[in-house]
């Protein structure tokens, strides 16, 4: 189950990178096979089929020379409630709510894992799985960010599909793959994962190479073209 994050956790995170005044724009969407990418504005939402938000997303060769984990600092208490990123998501997700306790410790609750498609009881069988990698973030561009901006997108409560709770299992079997060399065990979410994919190197301007294009074309060509809407972070 997805659930909206909370607001005010939302907020302080936008708040780094995001202006006070957002726009909304529909994309246009491709015409004789090409797309044509729309201005980029932090702040602005655009809404546009997901094969064209594939197609608009920029193809290069990756480079992950200089990353280690910690350029990525995470988990942040962004509004300072007691409660630092890791918990945001598993409080906002659970489907049977955990008890809180002192300094935001999560006791019993239930979650429902999509990657593998089963229900996990007790937040230390979760792990929160950074939808698109931390590394794979780096080699699609992120090396060139602030260590704000990189700080922002390792707690981006901003969109729900960037951080997910998902068996402990299931996120260590995917480690720092792309959908090149992964996919989800379970066959029925392919299709919601690969959007999300998409839609989250959409929010922070990331790019895809060759071959992660090819694969995620691959998988949405049996999907459903549906229309993703994106607030961009930067």
């Amino acid at each position: 189950m997805r659930l909206a994050r909370t607001a005010a956790a939302a907020a302080a995170l936008a708040a780094l990178l995001l202006p006070t005044t957002a726009h909304t724009a529909t994309a246009t969407p491709r015409t004789a096979g090409a797309a044509t990418a729309p201005l980029r504005a932090p702040g602005q939402t655009i809404t546009l089929p997901v094969r064209d938000a594939l197609a608009q997303l920029p193809v290069r060769a990756e480079d992950r020379t200089g990353y280690v984990r910690s350029k990525f600092k995470h988990w942040i208490d962004a509004d300072h409630d007691g409660c630092n990123t890791r918990a945001e998501v598993l409080k906002a997700e659970a489907v049977v709510a955990p008890v809180q306790g002192a300094n935001c410790t999560l006791t019993g609750g239930r979650w429902y894992s999509p990657y593998d498609d089963r229900y996990i009881d007790g937040a230390r069988g979760l792990d929160i799985d950074h939808l698109v990698p931390l590394a794979e973030a780096w080699d699609s561009g992120a090396y060139e960010w602030s260590a704000k901006e990189r700080e922002a997108y390792a707690n981006d409560l901003g969109d729900d599909r960037a951080l997910i709770a998902v068996s402990a299992a299931s996120n260590r079997s995917k480690a720092d793959q792309d959908p090149t060399t992964w996919l989800p065990p379970a066959a029925g979410y392919r299709c919601q994962y690969v959007t999300d994919w998409v839609a989250d190197k959409t929010r922070w301007g990331l790019s895809v190479d060759a071959d992660e294009q090819a694969a995620l074309a691959q998988t949405l060509s049996s999907c459903t073209d549906v229309p993703v809407t994106v607030t961009l972070a930067r």
